[in-house]
């Protein structure tokens, strides 16, 4: 009988190929995965009391185009997005509001109950790249803007509050540093807002 010569199949060459080739696609997957925030912001106890009881109707709104504040890759087109939606982020920015109001002296009520309000609208909320056309995000540019408008007998008052943060990344950050960045990020702009001498005056008007 004649013996088959079996020839021997090299696979782990190939499957050492295929994995090398699989591992940017794996990590770029990786990389590209949304990320949705649950922010934390904080107004703090260190705010001026300057009320007396005054009553005041307070609403907080939205006034950004998008929830989405920017990419984790720092290209527009990326899937990596970084959102805080507003179901979410509104609501705390509520509590924390009346929460300011309430330590500084006024009573915050509902709204068409009293002659004087206050909105406060959520303008902007980013996350970019600090170069614009920076392949790669190794620093991010992150801002929220507030704008506060007071309304009473005495007329009408609009102040817009910035807070700015620009912070350099070894790695890309992840939910948690991400989430605790822009919470820190809110908390700022709200203690821009209720620590403004002429948004308190206004409020007693």
């Amino acid at each position: 009988m004649r013996m088959r010569r079996l020839i021997p199949v090299r696979t782990r060459p190939a499957f050492a190929l295929i994995a090398l080739l699989m591992t940017p696609l794996l990590m770029a997957g990786c990389a590209q995965s949304p990320q949705i925030l649950q922010v934390k912001p904080d107004i703090g106890t260190d705010l001026p009391h300057t009320g007396n009881g005054q009553e005041i109707a307070l609403s907080v709104v939205d006034g950004r185009r998008s929830d989405v504040l920017g990419t984790r890759s720092g290209s527009p087109a990326s899937t990596s997005t970084i959102r805080v939606p507003a179901h979410d982020v509104i609501p705390k920015l509520q509590t924390q509001a009346e929460q300011a109001l309430r330590r500084m002296g006024f009573s915050p009520v509902e709204d068409g109950s009293t002659n004087a309000t206050l909105t406060l609208t959520l303008a902007d909320l980013s996350y970019a790249p600090v170069e614009a056309d920076a392949p790669l995000l190794d620093a991010a540019q992150l801002q929220a803007v507030l704008r506060a408008q007071v309304a009473n007998d005495g007329g009408t008052y609009t102040g817009t509050y910035t807070a700015k943060r620009k912070q350099s990344f070894a790695i890309k950050p992840d939910w948690d540093s991400n989430n605790r960045m822009v919470s820190d990020l809110l908390s700022n702009a709200l203690r821009r807002a209720f620590s403004d001498p002429e948004l308190s005056r206004q409020l007693k008007n």
